[in-house]
């Protein structure tokens, strides 16, 4: 009986135990290390999309950035707030400006000794402090985003505002950078870690599971058309295809390349924000302008320079991340790098024209898919159309004429007919009349 209850005992113990010891917590490991911009925000939502596909139970996000565009620090923020499963921060080196914000939004702050977060002041492009009304505008997000994570809402405004004073937190005329001690001591921080593993030691997290998440193939190519350098080439692509299109039309391997390059150029920056629609329809409407002026209105005027302007104007700004023109918040580093591109790949195309242009149709390539051969007069040759100057001309059978052929008269080759007798090559003739580009000929007698 003993033996009895103490193997029941065990088979209990055994269909409790296992459930328990097999199941791990599943934790997605993201990073954001670089700015804070429209690809930020795309890897941000891959990132979350992967981790409700896999079912993690925590997200950590592992941190190191001195922020970047607001818009999209905001646009992070709401995915990480609507986010249904708990999501924590591990501050290795800086959360500053909208690093700050994104920290403030997750559930748990956890920070590397050293560590620092903080001076969320908003800057314009050139670095200076922007105007108040953006200042405003993130105070309120710094605010209401540390209510909602029951953080002290001053000290979130204290980051942005060097006017708020907090009695043994700031004074005037500073903004607040919390390092890692100090972050702890007024509640902006749960502990003090080296590791993404001592992270879930303090949690009491035993048996887990870390899943680092890393961008598709797929998304590492967009990312990799994203370099300016990349973007210049592929607008020399495009520009030179479309050149050498118009100048071969119907060939069709200049235009593909173009269509090609265009694509390669525009859905990554698309995907990623950077390529808004106006931005799309002003380059098709550059190109429309360009055709009308080539194909319909005579020389190069307002049409041809005004699309020129907008094809590239476009372009340059598809890699500039602006809103609704404006570009207070653009780095001038950002418009410098996309100039340059655009200008590079100019410069490029204009070389391709002068060089490609006349090297072009000598190609062995080129001759095999193109007329490039001309009928010379010099080889006998002549117009659609002969004059009747060529009546009562005399001259001899070229081929034998069925009753049309070749004749040769003053030493240059027409096409001829008889009025239905047959003439055997050599036979000397006589011109009658003219009919278009034909010669009516007809056989010069011996006494003629």
């Amino acid at each position: 009986m003993r033996t009895l209850v103490t193997m029941l005992t065990l088979l209990v113990f055994c269909t409790l135990a296992v459930p328990v010891f097999a199941q791990k917590t599943k934790v997605m490991v993201m990073e954001i290390k670089n700015e804070i911009d429209p690809r930020m925000t795309r890897y941000v939502d891959l990132a979350l999309n992967h981790a409700t596909t896999t079912e993690a139970d925590i997200v950590i996000i592992e941190m190191d950035t001195y922020g970047g565009v607001l818009t999209d620090a905001k646009d992070i923020v709401d995915k990480i707030m609507s986010f249904k499963k708990p999501t924590w921060v591990f501050i290795n080196a800086d959360a500053a400006s909208a690093g700050a914000l994104i920290s403030i939004a997750c559930d748990s702050i956890y920070m590397a000794p050293g560590a620092s977060i903080g001076a969320a002041t908003v800057v314009d492009g050139s670095g200076d402090r922007a105007p108040d009304k953006y200042q405003s505008y993130m105070r309120s997000i710094m605010r209401s985003t540390a209510e909602e994570n029951n953080r002290n809402p001053t000290i979130a405004e204290g980051m942005v505002d060097e006017q708020v004073v907090l009695d043994s937190v700031k004074k005037v005329g500073q903004v607040i950078t919390f390092s890692t001690s100090e972050a702890i001591r007024y509640g902006y921080c749960e502990g003090k870690v080296e590791s993404i593993e001592e992270i879930l030691k303090k949690n009491k997290i035993a048996e887990y599971e870390i899943d680092r998440f890393e961008l598709s193939s797929t998304e590492r190519i967009i990312s990799f058309f994203l370099n300016p350098f990349i973007s210049g080439i592929l607008i020399l692509a495009i520009l030179g295809g479309i050149y050498f299109e118009m100048q071969t039309p119907g060939i069709g391997f200049a235009g593909l390349a173009a269509l090609v390059a265009l694509i390669l150029y525009l859905v990554p920056y698309y995907l990623n924000g950077l390529a808004q629609n106006w931005e799309i329809i002003a380059f098709f409407a550059g190109l429309a302008l360009i055709a009308v002026e080539i194909f319909v209105l005579p020389g190069f005027g307002v049409a041809g320079i005004s699309g020129i302007i907008l094809v590239i104007g476009s372009l340059v700004l598809i890699m500039i991340n602006n809103e609704a023109f404006d570009f207070e918040f653009v780095r001038m580093n950002d418009v410098l790098s996309a100039l340059a591109a655009a200008m590079a790949g100019l410069f490029g195309a204009m070389v391709l024209f002068f060089v490609g242009g006349s090297r072009l149709p000598d190609t062995r390539y080129f001759k095999k898919i193109a007329l490039t051969t001309t009928q010379d007069s010099a080889q006998g040759y002549t117009s659609n159309f002969i004059t009747n100057v060529l009546s009562g001309k005399r001259g001899t059978a070229q081929t034998v004429l069925r009753p049309s052929g070749k004749v040769e008269i003053d030493g240059l080759l027409y096409d001829a007919y008889t009025r239905g007798e047959f003439l055997d090559k050599g036979t000397s003739v006589e011109v009658i009349n003219v009919t278009g580009s034909s010669l009516l000929v007809k056989r010069l007698m011996e006494n003629a």
